[in-house]
């Protein structure tokens, strides 16, 4: 009876001691946010530049919400540190082509995965409309 009283505690310590997604970890994502400018109608493309103070989410694993929130720099850059290993979506909100009389924002997302300890993960570039 003894081992199986062991057994069982050292099961239930395993499970509660495995860590999800999200911080407390020492892997990083990080990445860049740029704007593409089009003309009134969205047939031409103006220009593309960094997206300076736009703020960037990031959810842990399969949450609803999310968990932290970056603002970009001058150059379009964020970073979310200290991150565990598992599944992260990092998004922005950008004006859509699609609503221009609401100007209804929707999200841009991209998914990444830590896999391993100190990772730095570059996420494909994000592009907002404006």
């Amino acid at each position: 009876m003894k081992n199986y009283l062991l057994l069982f505690t050292a099961i239930v310590l395993f499970v509660s001691c495995s860590k999800e997604a999200g911080e407390g970890g020492t892997s990083t994502i990080k990445g860049v946010v740029m704007v593409k400018e089009y003309n009134g109608d969205y047939t031409i493309l103006r220009d593309i530049y960094p997206a300076q103070d736009i703020d960037v989410y990031i959810i842990y694993g399969n949450d609803e919400v999310h968990g932290d929130r970056f603002q970009t720099g001058y150059d379009g850059k964020y970073e979310f540190n200290y991150l565990r290993n598992g599944k992260y979506t990092v998004y922005a909100l950008s004006d859509s082509a699609g609503n221009i009389l609401t100007n209804e924002k929707v999200p841009v997302f991209k998914e990444v995965e830590v896999t391993g300890k100190n990772q730095v993960i570059e996420v494909d570039t994000i592009y907002i409309l404006d």
